[in-house]
């Protein structure tokens, strides 16, 4: 007597589960993309590239993980690559014009400092005014680049202060590649610190907990008693932190502060995020989510290139993501609605 085959089931379960878990399919399609690429070319699985990428994802991944709290909430940032470019150049100018000597944590705090303040104003225009996030953040994304360049200044600055060019060497890893030296920035282990740390707020703490209740009902946490205002004040003053993190982590890797750099940027971030499996409508989402989609965007960006395709399809690649992003959820509640339709009927 033969035993019944079990290989259909098994394969419908697995497809089932990779449906179901937006990070689990994300996942196979970052290893399935890698092997793509190293296919196409074989010096993509070089240290060398790896590493490049790993420094690529540092300043989008900060931004994203700030995107994906106030997506979280049932709002959106659209102002993070003003917020990061405006901290970055006003904490060049301050540090250079005090001729600062000290230690790097003090530029990090006053980026960070100057973020938070940005983000504050993000928070207070949405909460006070009751107008949609999405105009207020695209208002103040051109407030913030318009008067950065009318107001500070526009010179490029290529010789950084003394704390942000050192950072710029500061590496956790190092070794030969081929003959030629080959280093892991530290500010890819920062990145995922802060996602660690992020990730345990939001599934350990009451916070956590009431950015989910927010975006998943937002009339539903009034009655609860969650202090909705409150919280989302500070899911923007923390967007803007991390902005002011990644703008400096930014200047201080590419050694020059430009007050036109990251123009556009706030897209990728968008895209990433949405790809990530975090729900514009509020709600859904995971920091491992966010970062992979951050990983798949810096991966095919940095890789074509590579491959022989103009950066030019860059911007192509990351519409189609946002749309993916966006358009597969709806497509998957679509279907749930419309199958409880016909239990109903039934």
């Amino acid at each position: 007597m033969t035993a019944p085959t079990t290989s259909a089931p098994a394969k419908q379960g697995i497809v089932a589960l990779l449906l179901a878990r937006r990070e689990l399919l994300l996942i196979t399609v970052v290893i399935a993309t890698i092997i793509i690429f190293s296919i196409a070319n074989p010096s993509f699985l070089s240290l060398a590239h790896l590493f490049g990428l790993g420094r690529s994802t540092v300043y989008i991944g900060l931004m994203a993980l700030g995107v994906m709290l106030v997506l979280l909430t049932g709002g959106i940032d659209i102002s993070v690559s003003a917020i990061a470019v405006s901290s970055m150049y006003l904490t060049t100018v301050t540090l250079t014009a005090l001729d600062f000597q000290g230690t790097f944590l003090v530029a990090v705090a006053l980026a960070v400092l100057i973020g938070a303040l940005l983000g504050l104003v993000n928070g207070v225009l949405v909460t006070w005014l009751k107008l949609p996030s999405l105009i207020v953040t695209i208002g103040t994304l051109t407030l913030y680049r318009g008067a950065l360049l009318a107001f500070v200044g526009t010179d490029r600055f290529r010789s950084l202060p003394a704390q942000m060019a050192e950072f710029s060497r500061f590496t956790v890893f190092s070794t030969s590649d081929n003959g030629r030296f080959v280093a892991l920035h530290g500010s890819v282990l920062i990145l995922l610190l802060i996602a660690i740390v992020l990730s345990l707020a939001l599934s350990r703490t009451w916070w956590g907990r009431y950015i989910y209740a927010i975006g998943d009902n937002q009339e539903a946490a009034v009655r609860m008693g969650v202090p909705v205002s409150t919280i989302r004040v500070t899911a923007f003053v923390l967007s803007g932190a991390l902005a002011g993190l990644a703008g400096l982590f930014y200047a201080a890797m590419s050694r020059t502060a430009d007050p036109a750099s990251l123009n556009g940027v706030e897209m990728t971030v968008l895209a990433a995020v949405v790809l990530g499996g975090v729900a514009v409508t509020g709600g859904r989402g995971s920091v491992l989510g966010a970062l992979l989609g951050v990983l798949l965007i810096t991966i095919v960006g940095s890789s074509l290139v590579l491959v022989g395709i103009p950066t030019a399809w860059q911007q192509l690649f990351v519409g189609l993501f946002v749309l993916f992003g966006v358009g597969v959820p709806a497509l998957r509640e679509r279907r749930t609605e419309r199958r409880r339709g016909m239990v109903v009927s039934e």
